[in-house]
């Protein structure tokens, strides 16, 4: 796990809004965050980031409770891992970074925090980019015999501690590795690079991380939700340019709409397009995928 994924990038430890955050950063040009899903962290970019380094100033955090970052203890209500709190740790470490505004990128639950960071924090985000979602109110409200099959690990990991930390944590690695091969379009592991691998699995076996996506997954089922039709009901829209990626074989794009069906009552200008692989675009199609956020971001 020596294996150096991002030679020349520098990294630091930030405090967020309530979390250590840690990250990584490097390239030049306007400043693009980048922000991972589950069950992985800021690694999942490492064959992306070359090319989009040689056009923008890369910002790879690690969500709270992810990585390397720290877990905060949660609460009730689950506001500690909602996505809002996620996106005030964002819009906090780029202050101190010395943007006000950023081109903004996200996958899997990290698209979640980028569309929560792009409707509570509008003034920031210049365009926004999202990998292999549809809105998590959305997600909640297709469940049906085929989508409760297909996204089981949403309504598992929302269970009540500590019934999914037990679980899990009897073989952690087991469980990220059929996990991570179950969404890819080859259904196996080969998309991951053994170096990348090797973190995702050291740092999600934790106990307290375990813990941590567990809370991430309570919020998405409380919350965040709550905030998604709260702002339907409202009318507000995502104002910056939308692009919108998912993959072939991924999760949303085996539905019975398309994901820009999903996302059209969110944003007015919105484009998009399917990617040939399963869910983890940057790792699977990495140099479609870096081509697309390029034309897209630097457009």
């Amino acid at each position: 796990m020596s294996e150096d994924l991002f030679p020349g990038f520098s990294q630091r430890v930030m405090t967020g809004e309530g979390a250590d955050i840690y990250l990584r950063s490097g390239g030049d040009g306007p400043p693009l965050v980048m922000l991972h899903g589950f069950p992985q962290s800021h690694h999942m970019w490492h064959k992306v980031a070359p090319a989009l380094a040689q056009k923008f100033t890369l910002v790879l955090p690690d969500l709270r409770g992810y990585g390397l970052s720290s877990t905060p203890r949660n609460t009730p209500d689950n506001a500690p891992y909602s996505k809002r709190a996620m996106a005030r740790d964002v819009v906090k470490v780029m202050e101190k970074l010395g943007h006000q505004q950023f081109l903004l990128a996200g996958h899997d639950r990290g698209g979640r925090v980028a569309y929560r960071l792009a409707l509570d924090h509008p003034e920031c985000v210049t365009k926004l980019c999202l990998l292999d979602i549809i809105s998590t109110g959305d997600q909640w409200r297709i469940f049906d015999a085929d989508e409760a099959n297909k996204t089981y690990h949403w309504p598992f990991l929302a269970q009540p501690a500590p019934l999914p930390e037990t679980l899990i944590g009897g073989h952690p690695v087991y469980y990220l590795d059929w996990t991570l091969a179950s969404w890819t379009g080859s259904r196996d592991l080969t998309a991951f690079d053994e170096h990348a691998l090797a973190h995702y699995r050291l740092n999600f076996a934790a106990p307290e991380r375990i813990e941590a996506a567990c809370n991430d997954y309570r919020a998405g089922a409380t919350i965040d939700r709550q905030l998604d039709e709260a702002d339907i009901a409202a009318g507000t829209k995502i104002n910056c340019p939308l692009q919108v990626l998912w993959g072939e074989k991924g999760l949303p794009g085996k539905g019975k709409k398309s994901p820009l069906d999903h996302w059209a009552k969110w944003c007015d200008r919105l484009q998009g397009e399917a990617v040939a692989g399963g869910h983890f675009l940057p790792e699977e199609a990495p140099e479609e995928t870096a081509r697309l956020l390029a034309r897209f971001l630097g457009g």
